[in-house]
């Protein structure tokens, strides 16, 4: 463990944070999810560590990132890479790795052939219903990328009387936004419409945001007793961005709103239609969802300006299907047979840039030659086997297998190439059949408290991009999946007094890691690694202190090891740590709602992020950081709410990436850190209808 765990554990037990009502931590044994089982069950009843934070939580919230809501629950971090980018550690390292899964109402949000790390700018955070973190490899029900963990992210439902609510928000560094929700209900029918506007100037020196988001929900139920639900939703993201893009030590002590990479751009559009039909028995449920999907993304990274500088677009279209049905075998036995159908045509275009840099700041570029002009469909048939049989009244067994067929058709509208640092595969095709079970027990102690064990595996099908955009790889077509092994023991209960607690001890054996090469040029090569290990413990803890102050805590410890990592005859990492794998990962809050607020609340909140290495020898650590954040909301009436937030209230300068590089090709040493935003203010009004 890291020097100061003992402190910070300590300080933690002191400090345990409070949320009043909805909990936005570990959820309690009688609160249902639909994230587990892929249809509502309670939680305690789910051999697996279930995180949920509702609707109210997000509205009094009011999330400007992505990571302002998700890293309340116990062993979550997001880190911020501009605008609402972000990378993800759930079980694993900080990194852009295809390791998690994004859902919206349990539909994956993109193919896995064409996998985003900041999947969740694509989704309406602020005006969502609901968000829950399914911790760990969840491959059995959902199949490849679930290996970290599951995000879900659940819509609203329509009001079942007319409603509208307008909510505008001011804040630092031109900070603007709208939201804008109505709906109204029949007597068999239901619409919801939701808006969101949102700008930014951005801290750092030409990193403005725009985004725009809108969704449409129908809620329907027919005269035979089915219920039909049709979600419609559309993003477009438009960004200069710093994004990770490091500083020099000096500049980042210094002189953090420097951009050195004001030439790069984002732009996304991001548009999912599904409809939902689902009908139920006494003892059966049978639910179909077919959905189509369009993605695009535009766009000049800065990661890869010192070593690959290119422009690329990716564009890919999905059809598919989810289809499900459960039946009750017996009083005990519940059975739950699906198929999941994909089918993702996409392209990739991309061409090398000659970069003008006036000092450290690349300030403009010209169009170079095109490296990759390639048509790629990904296919993915998946039938799966879910089983709950309760074995005695108080131990049930939940088992469950999954058979993955995937696979790539891939065409090169350009010359193959086997030399050069941007290799190009011939035509081809490559496919994964991969089988993944689970097996899991959960006994109740009493009706309040439970516990559970369970292994699970996982696997993760390399993306298109680690397939076909080759690099100087001697070959990326023969790139193997990851593959995962998961244990977890957790305990969890909840007291008539209001407290709610769970503790959760995992163990990750990852084979085939696909893992990037730094060489020392700069110059990068992906490939699959040995083996890796990840454990950890997570607790979560909600308390009602008094009528009128709650708590909430948030705490997990995880070690992530290079077990077998040898890239090349003179590089072994073998034993070191991984690089960007903080151990320690915290948020605790305070909050308080007299009764003078009238409704209204005053919420603090520290959160922590402990120490990690900044490179894969192992040479040198980031030393983590601590940040507190205060938020207050005031109910003028029963339709006029007024809120304001301080983020970063003791202005504290941290990093939200961090790297070393050594001396090499008479470069010399560098020391490079991704700046956190100083302390920044929000104020906003939100008058409801």
């Amino acid at each position: 463990m890291e020097n100061g765990t003992k402190i910070i554990v300590t300080a933690v037990a002191l400090s345990i944070s409070v949320q009043a009502g909805v909990m936005a931590q570990e959820v309690d044994e009688a609160t249902i999810t639909v994230t587990a089982t892929r249809e509502a069950d309670e939680v305690g009843k789910v051999a697996a560590s279930v995180g949920r934070v509702g609707g109210e939580e997000i509205e009094r919230i009011a999330p400007s990132h992505p990571s302002e809501i998700v890293n309340r629950i116990p062993g979550v971090h997001v880190n911020v890479t501009g605008g609402e980018g972000h990378m993800t550690a759930i079980r694993q390292p900080i990194s852009t790795q295809p390791l998690y899964l994004y859902l919206e109402d349990g539909i994956p949000t993109r193919s896995t052939g064409f996998f985003n790390h900041n999947a969740l700018y694509e989704i309406n955070l602020p005006q969502a219903g609901a968000i829950e973190v399914l911790k760990g490899p969840g491959t059995a029900l959902y199949g490849s990328d679930a290996i970290g963990g599951v995000i879900n992210v659940v819509t609203r439902p329509a009001p079942l009387e007319p409603e509208a609510d307008v909510a505008a928000e001011y804040g630092s560094y031109g900070w603007r936004r709208l939201l804008l929700s109505g709906g109204n209900g029949w007597e068999s029918d239901g619409v919801r419409a939701d808006l969101n506007m949102t700008h930014s100037d951005g801290w750092r020196d030409n990193t403005n945001y725009d985004r725009y988001s809108t969704s449409l929900r129908w809620d329907h139920d027919t005269r035979g007793g089915a219920s039909l639900k049709t979600v419609a939703s559309l993003s477009r993201i438009d960004q200069q961005t710093a994004g990770s893009s490091r500083l020099l030590e000096d500049d980042y002590l210094n002189n953090p709103e420097l951009n050195y990479t004001p030439i790069s751009y984002r732009k996304v559009d991001a548009l999912r239609l599904s409809t939902a039909y689902e009908t139920e028995t006494a003892d059966s449920l049978l639910s179909v969802i077919p959905y189509v999907r369009s993605n695009s993304m535009d766009m000049l990274p800065n990661w890869s300006l010192s070593y690959d500088p290119v422009v690329y677009e990716t564009k890919n279209n999905s059809v598919g299907l989810l289809a499900k049905y459960r039946h009750n075998l017996a009083d005990d036995v519940k059975m739950i047979i699906g198929v999941d159908v994909d089918y993702s045509p996409g392209s990739r275009y991309e061409q090398t840039i000659v970069p003008i840099k006036v000092g450290n700041i690349y300030t403009d570029y010209t169009i170079g030659s095109t490296i990759y002009d390639y048509d790629v469909i990904f296919t993915g048939i998946s039938p799966y086997l879910h089983l709950d049989w309760q074995l005695t009244d108080a131990l049930l067994l939940q088992t469950g297998v999954r058979s993955d067929q995937l696979g790539y058709d891939y065409d090169n509208h350009l010359t193959a190439l086997d030399t050069g640092s941007h290799r190009r595969p011939a035509d081809t095709s490559v496919s994964y059949q991969h089988l993944s079970p689970k097996l899991g027990l959960v006994y109740a102690i009493n009706a309040r408290h439970s516990t559970f064990i369970s292994y699970r595996h996982a696997f993760r099908a390399p993306s298109e991009s680690q397939l076909f955009r080759q690099g100087r790889a001697v070959s990326s077509v023969d790139l193997e999946p990851v593959k995962v092994d998961s244990y977890e023991l957790g305990v969890r209960g909840n007291s008539p007094r209001q407290w709610n607690y769970s503790v959760s001890l995992y163990a990750m054996e990852k084979r085939d890691d696909i893992l990037t090469y730094r060489y020392p040029d700069g110059s990068r090569e992906v490939m699959n690694a040995g083996v890796t290990r990840h454990k950890g413990i997570e607790l979560g803890y909600s308390r009602q202190l008094l009528d009128w102050m709650s708590m909430n805590l948030a705490w997990s410890v995880a070690e992530h090891v290079y077990d077998d990592w040898q890239p090349n005859a003179t590089t072994d990492y073998s034993g070191n740590e991984m690089p960007s794998a903080p151990q320690t990962v915290a948020s605790a809050a305070l909050l308080f709602t007299p009764q003078a607020l009238h409704g209204g609340s005053v919420e603090l909140q520290w959160e922590r992020l402990g120490s990690y290495w900044m490179d894969d020898e192992n040479s040198y650590r980031y030393g983590g950081h601590d940040l507190y954040h205060l938020r207050t909301e005031f109910h003028v009436d029963d339709g006029i709410r007024i809120s304001a937030r301080v983020m970063n209230l003791a202005d504290r300068r941290y990093a939200t990436a961090a790297q070393y590089s050594a001396a090499a090709f008479g470069n010399p040493e560098k020391f490079e850190y991704a700046p956190g935003m100083p302390r920044s203010y929000y104020l906003g009004v939100s008058v409801g209808f």
